[in-house]
């Protein structure tokens, strides 16, 4: 697998659906956050056994790309023996406006491989590695064992999702890692031929509208297992 350039990556479709762009309403819903007293009234409903640190957030909606294939691989490792930093990732679906945890949604990933290579657009279209689904469980948690995403030209480190509920598609976004972390794994085996990324957040248009909302929580793996997990909640409307 060869290292993406501008040049290789598929041109977006022109077509501007729901998913690939935020209306402004959209945008203003999407940095909504709940009162103070609504969160207090709306975790009272919920019992102590279901209860999770819900920020009442509604996640903000983000491009799709041009790297999206439509399969649907059920699966917790989506490794597919690609080599790099293991990176645990454990998401949280709830409903933004209850924070009731959503047992069922399903959630996509899909990301580039340390190379910057996604599966499907390396030259081999049979390839779906670093591609996977889960189905939330009661607490409305999922988990991926993945690796740490590469980066390509024009873009900062990303993992794409989408979170399905009911039949339809009712979240489309981005997960970002903090840029210390990020730089430190560039240095490390599998990353470090191909350097730092070209690409800060500060200068990504599509990670300003996510920003600390779509960022995930890393911490180290305990137990001296390499790697790292990252966490973040998903509040989604159904």
């Amino acid at each position: 697998m060869g290292a993406m350039s501008d040049s290789t990556h598929p041109t977006p479709p022109s077509g501007l659906r729901r998913r690939e762009v935020i209306t402004g309403g959209a945008a203003g819903l999407g940095a909504l956050v709940l009162g103070t007293r609504a969160v207090a009234a709306a975790r009272a409903t919920i019992p102590p056994s279901a209860r999770i640190a819900a920020s009442c957030v509604l996640s903000p909606e983000m491009t799709e790309g041009p790297y999206w294939i439509d399969e649907a691989l059920t699966r917790r490792d989506v490794t597919e023996n690609v080599r790099g930093m293991p990176l645990v990732l454990r998401l949280t679906v709830v409903h933004a406006t209850s924070c009731r945890p959503i047992r069922g949604a399903d959630v996509e990933i899909w990301h580039a491989a340390p190379d910057g290579e996604y599966s499907g657009f390396d030259g081999s279209s049979g390839t779906r590695y670093l591609r996977g689904h889960q189905k939330s469980d009661a607490a409305g948690r999922v988990r991926f064992d993945t690796v740490f995403p590469g980066w390509y030209r024009g873009r900062t480190p990303h993992i794409h999702l989408k979170v399905h509920a009911g039949g339809e598609e009712v979240h489309t976004g981005q997960l970002f890692m903090g840029e210390k972390v990020t730089r430190a794994v560039y240095r490390t085996r599998y990353y470090a031929s191909r350097g730092q990324a070209d690409t800060s957040h500060a200068s990504d248009m599509i990670y300003r509208d996510g920003g600390a909302r779509s960022t995930l929580r890393i911490r180290r793996r305990s137990g001296g297992r390499k790697g790292y997990v990252g966490r973040l909640e998903l509040g989604v409307t159904t």
